[in-house]
């Protein structure tokens, strides 16, 4: 029963942004949605890219995220692009918020999944890339792959 409960099911992943950020740490948060917008989730039907977070007034905010309406909702489903609040402690808050106003920091949602019944968020804490840190990442990726290619094929 306890396992059940942890288990994780992911629902979209933002691939975009560990391509244009270094994700120094991750956080957890839950997300406030309406009953059509789970329904949605259930159906993967959202997008992760270009979104991000905002600390407003002590609070965390997720702009951009994109959940489709509902098909079988009516007057019940909200703007897809409406802004989510997330659910964080406020210790949390108020050292993400200390650490995006100095720092050259931003909030972006890496992913979001069910965590038994509820949908969380996972928050990555990033810095962003530069052009010439996208091709050495890219470069090390090619790299793997022809060495796990190589390894495969010559495995005698």
């Amino acid at each position: 029963m306890a396992q059940d409960k942890k288990a994780r099911k992911l629902i979209a992943q933002n691939k975009k942004a560990r391509h244009d950020y270094f994700v120094d740490e991750t956080y957890e948060a839950g997300i406030e949605l309406f009953g059509t917008e789970v329904k949605s989730l259930r159906a993967g039907a959202v997008n992760l890219k270009d979104s991000y977070c905002r600390i407003i007034n002590g609070e965390i905010f997720a702009i951009g995220v994109h959940i489709s309406p509902y098909e079988k909702g009516n007057i019940y489903n909200k703007d897809p692009l409406r802004v989510r609040r997330l659910l964080m402690h406020k210790k949390e808050i108020a050292k993400l918020f200390g650490i995006v106003s100095r720092d050259s920091y931003t909030l972006v949602p890496l992913s979001l999944y069910f965590s038994g019944s509820r949908v969380k968020m996972e928050v990555g804490l990033c810095r962003g890339k530069k052009l010439y840190d996208k091709r050495e990442s890219d470069a090390k990726r090619q790299a793997g792959r022809e060495i796990e290619r190589y390894y495969k094929n010559h495995r005698d």
